[in-house]
């Protein structure tokens, strides 16, 4: 596992500087450091106090970092600072069964969509679309997955979000192409939301079916809120952190349905707040 969180890291370093050099990157390279050193000096603190030391370097925590970077954008450093924070946080003191819920991007990115929503936006233009990046993501990315065992949850997820938007959306709305949805593919940011955020071990279920309920049910909830709110890119991001809470029921070995109910709650009060505010509209144009 350690070094399959090497591993990512290093993929997800590669794919920012390749971004920052050939598509929008909206961060200058000394902000990114700054955010980058933040944050391992947080990790590392929280591991000091939760084990009375430091007996390995947590790559993770600079994943999620960059994660948080390539998918929000904010003109405060000190947003960055704080929701990175707390995803880091959630991560060592959230846990059911000795494991984390919620996978550390994507529990900063609702953060900042819960309490930063007029300062901070999701955005999916920071990696721009050439096609010889996003083959490079989805090689990479496919390579990674596999040592994960995780391969299924993103093939489960295009197939059922094609599937779903073309049955709920393209149908139901004459004005909107298959093309229309095709295109998103065409995103390396969205490339990367399937392939890394969508599919960390410590997050998602190790069961071939479970796997399979998990990509289609983040597609499923994606697209039955595009349906009443119009396509919507924070959309992708909620349907994970919804699906993320059902790993309380997956892991079978601990039940406690007190915690449940009081889990899901926050999650579905916090997912309607989001859903009430206004659509913001980012265009990346270098």
């Amino acid at each position: 596992m350690y070094t399959l969180q090497l591993l990512q890291f290093l993929n997800l370093l590669l794919l920012t500087t390749l971004g920052y050099f050939s598509a929008h990157i909206y961060l200058s390279y000394e902000t990114m450091l700054v955010i980058l050193l933040f944050s391992i000096v947080w990790e590392h603190g929280l591991i000091y106090l939760q084990k009375q030391g430091v007996s390995y370097f947590s790559f993770s925590a600079l994943s999620t970092a960059l994660g948080v970077m390539l998918m929000m954008v904010t003109t405060h450093l000190w947003v960055y600072m704080v929701v990175i924070a707390l995803g880091l946080l959630q991560k060592h003191y959230l846990h059911y069964a000795n494991r984390h819920i919620f996978n550390p991007s994507n529990f900063s990115l609702m953060f900042a969509l819960l309490f930063f929503y007029k300062d901070a936006h999701i955005v999916l233009g920071q990696l721009g679309d050439a096609h010889w990046l996003a083959l490079g993501v989805v090689t990479v990315g496919m390579f990674i997955l596999w040592k994960a065992e995780r391969w299924l949850i993103p093939l489960a997820f295009v197939f059922a979000y094609l599937l779903f938007q073309y049955v709920g959306i393209v149908w139901s709305d004459p004005v909107i192409l298959f093309e229309d949805i095709t295109l998103r593919f065409y995103s390396v940011s969205f490339i990367v939301f399937i392939l890394f955020m969508l599919t960390d071990p410590r997050t998602t279920p190790s069961k071939a079916v479970y796997q399979f309920l998990f990509g289609a049910g983040v597609a499923f909830f994606a697209t039955v809120m595009d349906y009443f709110y119009g396509f919507r890119v924070q959309h992708l991001f909620i349907a994970l952190f919804l699906i993320s809470t059902f790993q309380v029921i997956w892991l079978k070995e601990k039940r406690d349905l007190r915690f449940i109910m009081i889990l899901f709650l926050l999650v579905l009060s916090a997912i309607i707040y989001i859903q009430m505010q206004a659509p913001y509209y980012f265009e990346m144009d270098g």
